[in-house]
């Protein structure tokens, strides 16, 4: 067999891959970043809760904000009442606990907090309202049509939505505009010096090339990714919303970027920039699958998806396992500024064992 044929039957395996039904219904979108080209898309015009996706537009405006010298990396970030009090994913940092923006920054990729990224928002933009204004302003610019953010991190809320083809833009532009913090969407994991936490992207470090981007999950829009990967230089950037679970977006991501990656280069297909819907139906309203997502059976059937050890069972053969614990790079409160926990009352059971004293009578 010539060594044509078996890469041509290579390809058309690959071509044919079965993913995950999800693929079928919900947004996908594979681009190759050089080229700025669309090798495949399907409901990328389908508006959609970007959940923690939306931490890539925060950093976007961060990294605007460094470059035009409004903040640096060593700028102290101080998490506010407000900032602490958001919902996981978070740090668990009291109010009133200090650390530098670099830190801050791969917290929030990282770890996805969404404390973090609150507390983020307020130093660079002055206040949440500040910044999402500062948000929505880049969305325009960057031609994002279909995009709307109404808070920093992601959790849910009405108003907030992007789609697939936005969202890839996004991504697309952050690897393009400023390689210089490309290194925060790939770190394997963080050490806040108190506890260890993996990046919440299952590919990085388990896929050939991976590199990025971020991860998001809210009932409302199922599990999302964006994925990036580079071999010989060349880097492909794959977007999945709305998979059934960790796992799900994980395999999806992996299959379809290495079916780009075995086609080569001589795949070719439209411009990002030119990307037009391929239906007109349903893209003005928000999608919204949080029946499916947090029904009481969708939960069951994601907890059968674990093994024995609570890990997901991923399915695609070009997911592997980590050769070494994951590569930890320090990112922790500036020692000292952590507010002292608040002194304990005093235990009343404890007093109430207390014998007290019977006075004696006076003769």
């Amino acid at each position: 067999m010539s060594s044509r044929l078996r890469r041509a039957i290579t390809l058309l395996s690959l071509l044919s891959l079965a993913l995950p039904s999800v693929a079928a219904a919900n947004p996908v979108l594979v681009v190759d970043v050089n080229t700025m080209t669309v090798l495949e898309h399907k409901e990328s015009f389908k508006k959609w809760y970007p959940a923690s996706l939306t931490k890539l537009m925060t950093a976007y405006v961060t990294f605007r904000a460094l470059k035009a010298g409004q903040v640096k990396l060593d700028t102290v970030v101080t998490l506010s009442q407000l900032a602490a009090s958001q919902p996981p994913s978070k740090m668990f940092f009291k109010p009133g606990s200090k650390i530098v923006l670099d830190d801050a920054l791969k917290m929030m990729l990282v770890k996805s907090a969404n404390d973090i990224a609150m507390a983020v928002a307020e130093t660079v933009g002055g206040s949440q309202a500040a910044f999402v204004e500062r948000m929505n302003a880049e969305a325009a610019r960057l031609g994002l049509a279909s995009t709307h953010f109404v808070n920093p991190n992601g959790l849910p809320a009405q108003g907030q939505y992007s789609t697939a083809r936005d969202l890839a833009v996004l991504a697309v532009t952050l690897r393009r505009e400023f390689p210089e913090y490309s290194n925060y969407f790939k770190i394997e994991a963080i050490d806040t010096g108190k506890k260890i936490y993996p990046n919440v992207n299952m590919l990085i470090g388990r896929f050939d090339g991976a590199d990025g981007m971020k991860t998001g999950y809210i009932c409302a829009s199922g599990f999302n990714q964006i994925t990036s990967a580079t071999r010989n230089g060349r880097t492909l950037l794959s977007v999945v919303l709305g998979a059934d679970s960790l796992a799900e977006r994980a395999d999806i991501s992996a299959n379809l970027l290495e079916k780009y990656f075995a086609s080569g280069q001589q795949l070719r297909g439209e411009p990002l920039s030119a990307l037009r819907p391929d239906t007109a139906d349903g893209l003005d309203q928000v999608n919204d699958v949080s029946a499916q997502m947090c029904s009481t059976e969708a939960r069951k059937a994601r907890s059968e998806t674990r093994d024995e050890a609570g890990r997901m069972r991923l399915t695609s053969p070009y997911i592997h396992e980590m050769a070494a614990p994951p590569n930890a790079v320090f990112a922790g409160i500036i020692p000292g500024t952590e507010p002292p926990d608040p002194p304990k009352p005093p235990d009343q059971s404890a007093l109430s064992n207390i014998p007290v004293p019977v006075p004696r009578p006076q003769l």
